[in-house]
């Protein structure tokens, strides 16, 4: 048997969630799917800076009380490079607006959370999930039922159905594979900084980003196809030691949580529409993780869909919804070419080209002195609330 919902949402990731929150508020019938357990979605550990829109929207709608109260502002980063520490106070530049360290996955529990205490329908461990007449009268079906849609809602992720069930031509796609990765390691081990410390090493980048007190992660820039094996523990808390070191500080270790190797590249297709299909979030666009943006961008998208949703419900108008793709774009190739910025600025490039050097610290030493350079980078890590 065939239910109805208006929108049919594949995935309860940030974008997922936060669209079906929007819809729940306003009255608008949908479903969630999600193919992996709630315990998952609650405990996987992804990005863990948001930005201060992302913030300023969540705590406007009533969603961030646990996220204002047990996350981190912060208001200034360190980029470290010739053995010397530059600190650019972001906040400061940009107009008074931090930015908050919240781990992905306690937002996601906060928004399951109030998804389900208001009734929405929320299924888990939905791993069949088939997207059907995308352009005509679409179907969602799976293993837990079938919903016929008005708009099906594809937010589940770069490696989901959504994007797959699109037919081959329909979009145009545009793909970047970086010529470095990074060992990510989570560990239990107390932050050793403040404040984020970006690293330009002779032996590459390194990253210690912050989680919670007790908790941090770290990257190391590696081969992109090195393999984790290669990577002891002993060899990651040595390459941290030595391209984020400076006199007088010191790292400190504790246990490996866990470890891996990150792949770095930037993609988008356009448009992020076929039909009835709406992609959102990663599964549209990813970005490499050295800028912070993707969790951001999934929750701009969800926004836009609301509103162009919610638009056509009130009044019969889709205009929201025919201009839906152009809108996100907008924001998303900003935010790759920031991204891509910062890659190319905090990382070792062609094996270490004498002449790149030169030239990379010639950006860095002008990003810490100038202060129009340094407003220009504080803005669009904070993020612009127009593009």
């Amino acid at each position: 048997m065939t239910s109805r919902t208006k929108v049919g949402i594949v995935g309860a990731g940030p974008a997922g969630l936060v669209l079906a929150n929007l819809l729940l508020d306003a009255g608008v019938d949908c479903v969630v799917l999600e193919r992996q357990s709630r315990r998952h979605c609650e405990t996987r550990v992804r990005a863990g800076l948001l930005e201060h829109p992302s913030v300023a929207f969540l705590v406007e709608r009533g969603w961030g009380e646990r996220l204002l109260a047990e996350g981190k502002a912060h208001e200034g980063t360190v980029l470290r490079f010739g053995g010397r520490s530059h600190r650019i106070p972001y906040a400061e530049l940009a107009g008074g607006r931090p930015m908050h360290v919240y781990p992905q996955q306690e937002l996601v529990s906060d928004l399951i959370g109030i998804f389900l205490d208001r009734g929405g329908e929320l299924h888990f461990d939905v791993p069949d999930v088939a997207l059907a007449d995308l352009g005509g009268e679409p179907r969602i079906t799976s293993s837990v039922g079938e919903w016929g849609c008005d708009v099906v809602a594809g937010c589940d992720g770069f490696l989901g159905v959504s994007r797959a069930s699109v037919p081959a031509g329909q979009l145009q796609v545009f793909d970047r594979h970086h010529e470095f990765g990074w060992v990510a390691m989570l560990a239990a081990a107390p932050p050793s900084t403040e404040e984020i410390i970006y690293a330009l090493h002779a032996e590459g980048f390194a990253g210690h980003m912050l989680r919670t007190p007790t908790i941090s992660r770290y990257y190391l820039q590696c081969p992109p196809d090195d393999d984790i094996a290669n990577w002891p523990d002993e060899r990651i808390w040595a390459g941290l030691q030595t391209r984020l070191g400076e006199q007088g500080w010191e790292l400190q270790e504790g246990p490996v949580l866990e470890k891996g190797v990150v792949e770095m590249r930037s993609y988008v297709v356009e448009p992020m529409r076929y039909g009835r299909l709406f992609l959102v979030g990663d599964a549209a666009h990813i970005v490499p993780p050295v800028g912070a943006k993707g969790m951001n961008l999934a929750i701009w998208d969800a926004r836009h869909l609301a509103e162009a949703v919610l638009r056509w419900v009130g009044d019969g108008d889709e205009g929201g919804l025919d201009a839906y793709s152009e809108t996100c774009l907008r924001r998303i190739w900003r935010v790759q070419e920031f991204s891509l910025w910062m890659a190319h600025l905090l990382h070792r490039l062609d094996g270490g080209d004498p002449f790149l050097e030169r030239s990379q610290l010639a950006r860095l030493e002008y990003l810490c002195s100038s202060p129009a350079a340094a407003t220009s980078f504080a803005e669009n890590y904070v993020g612009l609330e127009q593009v």
